[in-house]
């Protein structure tokens, strides 16, 4: 049973930490707006001092100076170096925080014969902004709180000090709410976010695995073969068609469950050679600039598989050489061997269509069957006098 967590704003652990990389960059952003406000703000406030506008005087030119400072250097940070500050995003928020209730208590102090506004206003903006830990969100709140009814009983005379405590407890109940109801509703946008990519990622792999190998479908297959044409490849690159000799045999006098059966082996037996990760189906995280080898289904008991990166033929031969001996000593049930042939073509640069390349791997294949079967055929027509 999942357990929620007030502290992960009615969520669980592991959903919340599902959301880690969507909460970073959500309060990256509010970081970097929040930054630029409080920048823009004292600067404001630097020219009305400047100018003695709104009674607020040259004196305050230092103070206003200081945090415009501080703000630039924080919003360089959060601006130019955002992997940084996703690597220390925790750090990264208290900060802003504690940049702005400092900034809200050193106002208060600043003008001790006035109930305070400022310190109100972050309090709130702060709580409203961030994503963190419910508990260690309160546990700031109350802190920065009870810093500033210190240093108004310290600073202001008692009647505006009472009147200022009133105020923000009344606006620290109130940042407390608004905050585990806000941020409450941003999780549960992450969460239903997530759920949609799931239901992409499912709807990913049904369109583009074959259910009954695992291995790519045809369409998919030829669809990132294609791009790979278009990549410049170190070493070999060849198409292969695997099609098994006798299947037919089989599905006759085994069934067709058995034949389901076989075809299952051949393609665990494909993905086991060529190192293929069945648990990555995340297609579009693939690298193709990376010389991996796919493989895919055909339909019925064909296979089409593009090795990559091999530096000779002898190399391409021993892989290829391997799937086969592996069919040939499978033992189950009444199976005893699988037999395949294989046909090659090798694809030089100067090649960008798949088609030409499929045709000649399928003659390739032919001659397999006609020489024999249970062999691999290298065709020996160069793909270049094809095209």
């Amino acid at each position: 049973m999942t357990r929620l967590s007030f502290n992960f704003y009615g969520y669980s652990r592991e959903s919340y930490k599902a959301c880690a990389e969507m909460i970073r960059s959500t309060d990256r952003k509010h970081i970097s707006i929040l930054t630029s406000w409080f920048f823009l703000m004292n600067f404001v406030y630097l020219v009305f001092s400047y100018l003695n506008l709104f009674g607020v005087n040259e004196e305050r030119i230092p103070f206003y100076s200081a945090f415009m400072l501080v703000s630039l250097m924080f919003g360089v940070w959060v601006l130019f170096f955002p992997k940084s500050v996703d690597k220390h995003i925790y750090f990264a928020v208290l900060s802003s925080i504690f940049m702005l209730l400092i900034y809200g208590i050193l106002s208060s102090i600043a003008q001790p014969y006035m109930p305070a506004t400022m310190f109100l206003v972050l309090l709130l903006l702060t709580s409203l902004s961030y994503v963190g830990s419910m508990y260690i969100m309160i546990l700031i709140s109350i802190a920065g709180t009870g810093i500033f009814i210190f240093t108004s009983y310290s600073y202001k005379t008692f009647s505006i000090a009472y009147h200022d405590t009133y105020n923000v407890l009344v606006v620290l109940m109130l940042s407390i709410l608004l905050h585990y109801s806000f941020q409450r509703m941003r999780i549960a946008q992450f969460v239903l976010y997530q759920q949609d990519l799931e239901i992409q990622r499912k709807l990913e792999i049904k369109s583009s695995f074959d259910s009954l190998t695992g291995l790519l479908n045809r369409g998919r297959f030829f669809s990132i073969a294609e791009e790979v044409l278009k990549i410049k490849s170190e070493g070999i690159l060849a198409l292969c068609i695997i099609d098994l000799d006798g299947f037919k045999q089989i599905n006759d006098t085994l069934g067709h469950q058995m034949g389901d059966k076989v075809i299952q082996v051949v393609g665990k037996t494909i993905m086991e050679c060529l190192r293929i990760d069945i648990v990555d189906k995340n297609i579009s995280s693939w690298n193709l600039n990376q010389p991996f080898d796919f493989a895919g289904r055909l339909g019925g008991d064909e296979f089409i598989l593009m090795l990559r990166g091999k530096k000779d033929r002898e190399e391409l031969t021993a892989k290829l050489k391997e799937i086969l001996e592996k069919l040939n000593a499978t033992s189950f049930d009444s199976v005893a061997g699988i037999r395949a042939s294989v046909g090659v073509v090798e694809v030089f640069a100067n090649v960008k269509d798949i088609d030409v390349a499929y045709k000649m791997a399928d003659d390739a294949l032919y001659e397999a069957k006609r020489s024999g079967k249970n062999q691999i055929y290298f065709s020996k027509k160069d793909i270049r006098e094809a095209e």
